[in-house]
Formats: structure tokens, sequence, C-alpha cells
């Protein structure tokens, strides 16, 4: 077995490698699973892959995700099966008459729905398709915005999901303000700067103020060329799925079939202690309750919405699965532990806010470990902090912005999964569309850490 050394890197850089030459995250992360196989169990690689296989479909945060994406694809069919969305489409067009206002209104639902990532990447890029394509915005620009807000919110927003477990952290670590972890999550809050940074860029690419480049800039020039705002490579299932329009009715459109629905999600959360299980299934009790009594649908067709919605969120559960042996892999040839063994040294002084920010980003982005890299890196960073004098909510910080920097980029992770279900992309278009302005995001977050480790140390 080999662990400890930089072949643990492999898996990682073959994910990365594979995915971006074949253009298929699925192929890359099997490719991954096999090397890391190979790595942990050399000639019996087969049994520690079904192993770890085993593992992961028995892992209990993939069984959470896959209530959560099966709760949402239910509700996502019944709001295109009974028109929800597109009377919420047809409701916009009220206020929304442009490309830049529709684009604004995405930014300011995902920030609204602060409570978690996972709700606003689905939700909002599921309600505002139909209205960006009216105005020939491509899809990846779209979970580019969604993208680049849904979890810089959440971990700039003390009463989140992210906040709650990233408090809980601190606290367990001694680090505390009036005796508490979520004190000192207040107080470190001004030096989140990735999430600061990222909400700015994808407000301003929002309002156009930002010019498109790279895939994002080619993918316009396509859409203002063919009128498609649909990226290539999606099968033609796919297509339909999204293309597909409800039945005009000519009646006055309802936005509240789509609103109670998602309101009532939000409020059940929030109830609930943050169990967004419980708030989704509560959003579709309320969704068939209100879709029935309209006779909007049938029972037959609530049954076989339900049945479309599971499956169409098949392709994110087998990714999940895939993404979480890579994870338990990377944990069993002790990457965590090479990664910091490796960048200890150069961890001192002022200097520790950039590169625990730098290592907990790289590492994030490669890994798809988020919440997980914090659990693990937190316990070494904080107490280094405070043996090098360096105030450890700074520290503590950097690694919640690497966390979110890391979901907000990763290909196989699980924010970048569900966004681009939600627009209809693949998981590689949506990942190179953000890069450029994530990276911008980071090096801006980079070059802040510097200045707050020589000021606060100093």
């Amino acid at each position: 077995m080999i662990q400890n050394t930089a072949l643990a890197l492999l898996p990682v850089l073959t994910v990365l490698t594979v995915s971006v030459l074949t253009k298929r995250a699925l192929l890359g992360l099997l490719a991954g699973t096999v090397v890391g196989a190979l790595l942990l169990g050399g000639w019996g690689f087969f049994d520690t892959l079904v192993a770890t296989f085993g593992a992961s479909l028995s892992n209990e945060t993939v069984h959470w995700l896959a209530l959560v994406v099966v709760l949402f694809g239910i509700l996502i069919a019944y709001f295109n099966a009974s028109g929800a969305v597109s009377d919420f489409a047809r409701w916009t067009e009220r206020f929304v008459n442009s490309r830049r206002k529709s684009l604004l209104l995405t930014w300011l639902l995902t920030v609204a729905l602060f409570i978690d990532d996972y709700l606003n990447a689905l939700t909002v890029g599921t309600s505002m398709k139909r209205v960006t394509d009216s105005y020939g915005v491509p899809r990846t620009l779209l979970g580019s915005i969604v993208k680049l807000t849904s979890a810089p919110i959440a971990v700039v927003i003390p009463f989140s999901t992210w906040a709650v477990f990233f408090a809980a952290l601190l606290e367990q670590d001694g680090v505390t303000v009036n005796g508490s972890g979520f004190g000192a999550y207040l107080q470190g809050l001004p030096f989140v700067f990735f999430g600061w940074f990222a909400l700015v860029i994808g407000l301003l690419l929002a309002l156009g103020v930002l010019p498109l480049v790279g895939p994002l800039r080619r993918e316009q020039l396509r859409v203002d060329r063919t009128g498609d705002t649909l990226p290539t490579g999606l099968t033609e299932e796919e297509r339909a799925f999204e293309l597909a329009e409800a039945e005009e009715t000519g009646k006055r459109p309802l936005p509240f079939n789509f609103l109670i629905p998602i309101v009532t999600l939000v409020v059940v959360t929030i109830l609930t202690e943050v169990d967004i299980v419980k708030g989704a299934a509560a959003a579709v009790v309320v969704a068939i309750v209100l879709y029935i009594a309209q006779r909007r649908m049938t029972f037959r067709g609530l049954l076989d919405s339900a049945f479309e919605g599971i499956m169409s969120m098949g392709y994110v559960m087998v990714l999940f699965v895939l993404a979480f042996m890579v994870q338990q892999m990377n944990m069993d040839l002790q990457l965590a532990e090479w990664v910091i063994g490796a960048t200890e040294p150069v961890m001192h002084g002022a200097l520790l806010p950039a590169i625990v920010f730098l290592v907990c980003g790289v590492y994030a982005y490669a890994t798809g470990a988020f919440w997980d890299l914090a659990a693990v890196i937190t316990p070494v960073v904080l107490p280094l902090a405070i043996a090098m004098g360096v105030d450890p909510v700074l520290a503590g910080t950097a690694v919640f912005s690497g966390a979110a920097l890391g979901s907000t980029t990763c290909l196989y992770g699980d924010g970048i999964i569900l966004a681009s279900k939600s627009v209809g992309v693949k998981p590689l278009n949506l990942m190179l569309s953000i890069l450029p302005y994530a990276g911008t995001a980071a090096v801006l977050s980079f070059i802040a850490y510097l200045i707050a480790g020589f000021v606060t140390t100093g």
C-alpha cells in the first residue's frame, strides 16, 4: 500500500486529466478510482475497488445526498409537468424585459436562497433557465452566475448550513468569542475573502460589467450565431427534456404554483434546524396538493412525473458515488497528511493565512472534499496558528474560503454537479466556464490573506 507520498496525487491527477481530455466527468472519475485501487491494492485492486464501492454506497452522506437529489428531481418534474416553471417565467416578464435584468434576477434569487448551496443551485437554475433562454443567454453563463454565488453566499451568511458547520468546528477546537464558535465565526466573516470576492464578481458578471472570456465568450458567440442556448455534447434525450415546454393554456400565469412550494421548502428547512431533506419533502407534498386541487395533474401523472424526476437524477447519483469513492481513496492514501506535511515547512508567521487558503483551495478543487477538508485541516491549522502568534479566527476563515473555492470550481464536487444539472449542461462545461472568474476571486483572496496576515501579526 502506498501512503503519504506524492503518488497519492495520482488518482486526482487522473480524474482531472481524463475528464478534460475526454470531456466526460464520469469517465474521469471511473479512471481515478481504478488508479486509486491499483495504488491501494496492487494486484488485488479489484477487491479494493469493490470494497470502496460498497463503502461509498453505505456512506451516510451519500444516502443524504441521494434523498436530496431524488426529492428535488421529483419537485422539478412536478414543476415542469404542471406548468409551474413556465408560469413563473411568464410572470417574471412583468419585471424582466432585458438580458441584464434576467441575469440580475438570477443573482438575487441565488442570494435570497442562502440557506444551502444545494437549495439555490438546484432551484434558481431550474426557475430561471426559461427566462434567460428568451434573451439568448448561454446555459453555461446562467450556471456560472448561480455557482459563483451559491457556495459564497452560504459561507458569508451566518445562518446557513455552511456557517453552522464551520462554527461548530471552531468551537470544537477551542476557538470561541464570548464562549461560542458562532461568535468566532461572526467575528471572522469580514475575512472570508473568497466568499465576498466571488459574490461581487458574480454580480458584475450578471450586470455585464465584466466581459465574457474563454469558454463563456466562445459559447456566447455560438448562441448568437445559432440561437441555441444549450451547449453541445448533450444527448437527444437530454436536449428534449431541457427544451420541453408545458402546454400553453392561455390562462393568466400563476407564479404561486412555483413560489409556494419554494417558500415551503425554505421555511421548513429553517424550522427543522436547517434540514433540507425535510424541507424538500414538505415542498413535494405541498406541490402535490396544489396541482391536484387545481387539476393541473392527475394522480397517474404524479406517479409518472415522480418516476421521470428520479430517473433524471440517475446520472447525478452515479457521479456522487464515484466522487465519494475517490474521496475515500484519497483518505486511505493519506493525501491530506501528505499535503499538510509538504506545506508545513513554509506555514509560518504572517504567511500562514495565505498559504492555508492556497493549500485548502487546491486540495478542495482536486479532491471534491469541502466540509471533509475543513474537518480534517482545521484541527491542524488552528493550533499551528496559535503557536505562531497568528489570529486563529483568521486562519480558520482561510480554511473556509478554500472550501468555498473548491465547491465553486471542482469538476466532480456536488455543487458543480447539481448546478450543471439544474441548468442542463455538462459539469465539465460549467467548470471550464467558471474557472477564469473563480480564479480571479482566488487570486484576490490570496493577496487579501497576505495583507491580513501581515497586518494582524505585525
